[in-house]
């Protein structure tokens, strides 16, 4: 009896444990830069970008997507510096909404992988993400391509890790985040972070977030 007990203890602590690894909805960073956020220095010093270039980024953001990103580096890169810059500095792309076009712009994607990223939406987590594409690729292949990608997070129940896996988020934005719910639109949302950021900041953030 005394066996069984432990077992049954051990098998919970083992769920509890399993539920809370991967919970956070913004694929996990292995040094790839966010030009929403990065100086224009850091963005100066990478493959086929000047500071002419780095400071328009700068000048252009926040960005709706990718798209926006390749948009305004077409005139001045060509396919293979786009291939070469796109390891290195990329706009995580929201799984459930990502057109072709701005799945297609992560390095070694191509219409076989695009399609199974869109197959299983909507995605509900990262975690998800992880275990669908790792049928097609191997563990290593899987965390290089969640650098590019996120799963916007509830505004009224994403646990502090949800919120705090958002690119550029600090523990004081987190507890303003959470001091407004229940959130009741968008709208609401976009007011009460307003008061502690720009517009800009605001619009970059909204990226991540959505209200069930």
């Amino acid at each position: 009896m005394k066996n069984l007990k432990q077992l049954v203890l051990l098998v919970l602590a083992l769920s509890i444990l399993s539920s809370a690894q991967g919970t956070a909805q913004v694929g996990k960073n292995n040094g790839l830069l966010n030009p929403d956020l990065a100086s224009a220095a850091e963005m100066a010093a990478l493959p086929s970008l000047n500071d002419a270039l780095a400071k328009n980024i700068v000048a252009r953001r926040p960005f709706v997507s990718m798209v926006e990103v390749n948009s305004l580096l077409s005139p001045s890169l060509t396919k293979e510096q786009f291939a070469q810059l796109y390891g290195r500095l990329f706009l995580p792309l929201n799984l459930n909404k990502a057109s072709r076009d701005e799945i297609l712009l992560v390095p070694g994607v191509g219409a076989r992988m695009a399609h199974e990223f869109e197959e299983y939406r909507p995605y509900r987590s990262i975690a998800q993400f992880r275990k669908e594409i790792g049928k097609y690729v191997d563990d290593k292949e899987v965390a290089r391509l969640e650098q590019y990608v996120f799963v916007p997070i509830n505004l009224n129940t994403a646990s502090d890790e949800d919120i705090l896996s958002i690119p550029g988020m600090g523990k004081r934005m987190l507890h303003e985040f959470k001091e407004y719910r229940p959130y009741k639109a968008i709208e609401q949302f976009r007011k009460e972070i307003g008061k502690y950021v720009d517009q800009k900041e605001v619009a970059r953030l909204e990226r991540y977030v959505t209200i069930q």
